[in-house]
């Protein structure tokens, strides 16, 4: 417990700006057309002759309070009925109920926007924030990569359980695919992956799958299974940790797994 790590972060870590830039591209010239709203002191008729003009620049209304389509977010209506945010978009009356009791009007009648590109991309980074837990995950993968490439160690990532035929009986439903695989000369190694700086259910969910998954791995002659995993998260999950220590002969941090590295070669 006194090796895992406080963060696996570097400064790429934080924020994907090309992925940002490439969402707002999708929508930009909805953006610009969404402008004419921009310093209008009738925010009732503009929307009204931007709707005229063109409707379906409105669909993307919903990034404008930090809202994804995808996400089904539900608000009630001035009707007090529940409904998914984006059928306000499929009418004027919609729009103008939207712009008005979400705040925009008065934001974008005041000009505190001057351009809802710009503006949009800084939603974006704040989005961004949510896809840190998977980012970490990938510096972890290729952290293990790089320290197996090093040791000049050959391996394959994301491998199908079903590519071992013993394995892919042994496990029946609980077929899955594992991050990385070592083949040598007396075992196949089959590894999981995966970095924790915080807490939460999660943990407890992941260490107890792997409980159940070691020995059915470890019983199929020529394969063991592997779980690398740091991070000071565990902390918050000790126990459960401890438990899965008794049934996985092979847990390695980013510290000892350095020993797992030796002995490989």
């Amino acid at each position: 417990m006194s090796q895992l790590l406080e963060t696996n972060a570097n400064l790429a870590f934080y924020t994907d700006f090309q992925k940002c830039h490439e969402n707002v591209k999708k929508i930009a010239m909805k953006l610009h057309a969404l402008n004419y709203l921009v310093g209008k002191e009738n925010m009732k008729e503009a929307i009204h002759d931007l709707w005229n003009e063109n409707p379906s620049v409105f669909s993307v209304l919903d990034i404008l309070i930090a809202v994804r389509s995808k996400d089904r977010k539900i608000a009630f209506n001035r009707a007090n009925k529940p409904q998914h945010i984006e059928k306000f978009f499929a009418s004027e009356e919609g729009v103008q109920e939207y712009i008005k009791d979400t705040g925009l009007s008065e934001v974008l009648s005041s000009k505190q926007i001057t351009n809802l590109v710009d503006y949009v991309f800084g939603i974006e980074v704040g989005l961004d924030t949510n896809a840190r837990k998977n980012r970490s995950g990938h510096i972890m993968e290729n952290m293990i990569a790089n320290m197996l490439t090093e040791a000049g160690i050959t391996f394959e990532q994301e491998v199908y359980s079903r590519d071992f035929p013993e394995v892919y009986k042994a496990l029946g439903v609980d077929s899955k695919r594992f991050d990385f695989v070592v083949k040598t000369q007396k075992k196949t190694y089959l590894m999981e992956v995966n970095f924790y700086s915080g807490g939460g259910s999660k943990l407890n969910e992941v260490a107890r799958a792997y409980t159940e998954l070691a020995p059915k791995i470890n019983a199929c002659q020529g394969y063991e299974f592997v779980w690398v995993t740091d991070g000071i998260g565990w902390a918050s999950a000790k126990g459960k940790l401890e438990e899965a220590f008794y049934t996985i002969p092979s847990i390695y941090n980013l510290t000892t797994f350095e020993k797992f590295v030796k002995s490989l070669k």
